[in-house]
C-alpha cells in the first residue's frame, strides 16, 4: 500500500514514501526552462520508441500509439495548450506524463532502458545542433556578407589607422571594415568545429551504464541525424563540455564584436565624426536634447562580459563534480540558452548597425595628417639604400624639423630635406599623396585596392564554400 505521502507520478517516486518539501520541489525543478527543448525531446522519443520495437520490447501496435500520441503532445506544444502539472518537474516528465494520459499504459513503456540522463544529454546536443544551423550560423554569414558588401561598395574611401588610439597610417575603410569581418569568419569556423562534437549520439547510455536490452544505437544516431554515437556511457552523461564550448565561443564572439562597437563608438563621437550611427541603433537622452547615444553598440559591447559570466558559471559548477551524472548540470541550460538569445540578439542589432551606418568621407579626409606619412619617408631612405634603422632615426629628424619650423612636412624645401640627408632627392615632393601611400601595400594583406579586394573575394569564396 502506498503511504499517504507518495510521489506520484515522479518518475523516480517509487522508493520514496515522504513527500518533498514545497520549496525543495521548487527548487529542483527544471521544467520552467528546459520546456523549450519540447521538440527535441519528443524527437529523442520517437526514435527511442523505434529502437525498442526493434529489441522486442514494443510490440508494433504499441509503438505505433506511442509515435500517434508523441504526435498529439508535439501538436498541444506547438498550439499552446499543452497543460503543465504540478509532478511536471521537467520536460521528460511532462512529456512522458502526457503521452501516458492519451494513449495508456504503452506510454509507460516508453522509458523502457532510458534514464533521465541519456535523454538530457539527447535532447540538449539536439536543441544546439539546431539553434546552431538554423539560427546562429545564418546569422554570422549575414553580418559577414553585410561586412563584405559595405566593404566593396566603399573601396576607395581613406581613413587614419590607429594604434593605441592614436593616428598611425592612412589605411582604406574597406580594410578597417574586413579586419573586424576576419575575426567574424574564424568565429564561423570555429562554430562549424564545435558542431561536430555536439553530433554524438548519447541516447542508449542509460542511467550510466549502457542500455541492457541491445538497443542499437547506430541506427538511433541515424534516426536523429547524429554523425556517430558517444563511446562510453559514463562520458555521455556526464559531458557537457560542447556546452562549455559553445559558451566559451559565445565569449570569444562576444569579444570580437565589443571591440567592433568600441571602434564604431569611438568612430561616431564628434570629436572623431567618421561616422553616423543610424537613428534605427541610436536613443536619446532624458535630459540632454542634443544627444544621440549609441546604445545599441554600447549593449552589444556589455553583452560581453555576460557571455564570459555565463563560460565561467558552468566551469565553476561542473569542475568538481565526481562521476558520472550530478544534479549540478541542471546549471548548463539557462547559461546555454541565455547565451544563445543574447548572440542572437546581438548579431542582429550588429548586423542592422553596420549596415545603416553613414561614413563621413568628407571627415575622414579632414583627418588625414601628414605625420601619418613620416613612415612613407623613412621607407623613401630605404628604397635610396639605407638602412631602415638609420632611415628611421632621419625619418624622425624630419618630422622634428617640421615641428620646429611650425609646417606641416610637405612645405620643407628640399635644402631642408637634405641638410638631414643628402639621400633626399626632387621626387621626395611625392610622399604627399595619402592615395600613394596606400597603394605601396600591394603585398597579400595589404590596404592597397587591389589587396583588399582580393582579401574580399577570398573571403567571399570561403563563405560560399560551404566549409563554414
Amino acid at each position: 500500500m502506498s503511504g499517504a505521502g507518495e510521489e506520484k507520478g515522479k518518475l523516480w517516486g517509487g522508493r520514496f514514501t515522504g513527500a518533498v518539501d514545497p520549496d525543495m520541489e521548487k527548487f529542483n525543478a527544471s521544467i520552467g526552462y528546459d520546456r523549450r527543448m519540447y521538440k527535441q525531446d519528443i524527437q529523442g522519443s520517437k526514435a527511442y520508441a523505434k529502437a525498442i520495437h526493434k529489441a522486442g520490447l514494443l510490440t508494433a501496435e504499441e509503438e505505433s500509439q506511442i509515435q500517434t500520441g508523441l504526435d498529439q503532445v508535439l501538436t498541444e506544444w506547438e498550439s499552446g495548450t499543452f497543460t503543465l502539472q504540478p509532478s511536471d518537474e521537467d520536460i521528460h516528465t511532462a512529456n512522458e506524463r502526457r503521452l501516458t494520459e492519451l494513449i495508456g499504459q504503452a506510454g509507460a513503456k516508453l522509458h523502457t532502458g532510458r534514464s533521465r540522463n541519456d535523454q538530457v544529454a539527447t535532447d540538449t546536443r539536439l536543441w544546439l545542433r539546431d539553434v546552431i544551423g538554423t539560427e546562429l550560423r545564418p546569422l554570422m554569414r549575414q553580418l559577414i556578407t553585410t561586412i563584405m558588401d559595405r566593404a566593396e561598395a566603399e573601396l576607395d574611401l581613406l581613413m587614419p589607422g590607429f594604434t593605441h588610439l592614436q593616428p598611425a597610417q592612412p589605411v582604406r575603410w574597406s580594410h578597417w571594415l574586413m579586419s573586424h569581418g576576419w575575426f567574424l569568419m574564424a568565429d564561423l569556423t570555429r562554430l562549424s568545429q564545435l558542431c561536430e562534437r555536439v553530433q554524438q549520439c548519447p541516447l542508449g547510455s542509460g542511467a550510466l551504464a549502457g542500455n541492457p536490452f541491445s538497443v542499437d544505437r547506430h541506427q538511433l544516431a541515424a534516426e536523429l541525424e547524429f554523425r556517430g554515437v558517444t563511446p562510453n556511457s559514463m562520458h555521455a552523461v556526464s559531458d557537457r563540455d560542447y556546452i562549455v564550448e559553445f559558451l566559451f565561443w559565445a565569449s570569444l564572439v562576444g569579444t570580437h564584436f565589443s571591440r567592433l562597437a568600441e571602434d564604431l563608438i569611438i568612430f561616431s563621437t564628434p570629436t572623431f565624426g567618421l561616422v553616423r550611427i543610424a537613428d534605427a541603433y541610436s536613443t536619446g537622452s532624458s535630459l540632454m536634447p542634443q544627444k544621440r547615444n549609441p546604445d545599441g553598440l554600447e549593449l552589444a559591447r556589455g553583452k560581453a562580459g555576460r557571455f564570459l559570466g555565463n563560460c565561467v558559471g558552468l566551469m565553476g559548477a561542473i569542475k568538481g563534480t565526481p562521476s558520472t551524472y550530478n544534479k549540478d548540470f541542471q546549471e548548463d541550460k539557462e547559461l546555454l540558452f541565455d547565451s544563445v538569445d543574447n548572440m542572437i540578439g546581438v548579431l542582429r542589432v550588429m548586423t542592422g548597425a553596420i549596415s545603416t551606418l553613414t561614413v563621413d568621407s568628407d571627415r575622414c579626409k579632414q583627418v588625414l595628417s601628414e605625420g601619418m606619412l613620416a613612415t612613407d619617408v623613412a621607407y623613401y631612405l630605404v628604397r635610396q639604400n639605407i638602412p631602415f634603422r638609420e632611415a628611421h632615426n632621419l625619418s624622425g629628424k624630419v618630422v622634428a624639423l617640421a615641428e620646429s619650423k611650425g609646417v606641416p612636412m610637405s612645405q620643407l624645401t628640399l635644402d631642408d630635406f637634405k641638410s638631414v640627408s643628402p639621400a633626399f632627392g626632387d621626387d621626395v615632393t611625392t610622399l604627399w599623396s595619402y592615395e600613394a601611400s596606400v597603394e605601396q601595400y600591394r603585398a597579400d594583406g595589404g590596404t592597397a585596392r587591389a589587396a583588399v579586394a582580393a582579401q574580399i573575394e577570398r573571403m567571399r569564396t570561403e563563405l560560399s564554400a560551404g566549409a563554414q
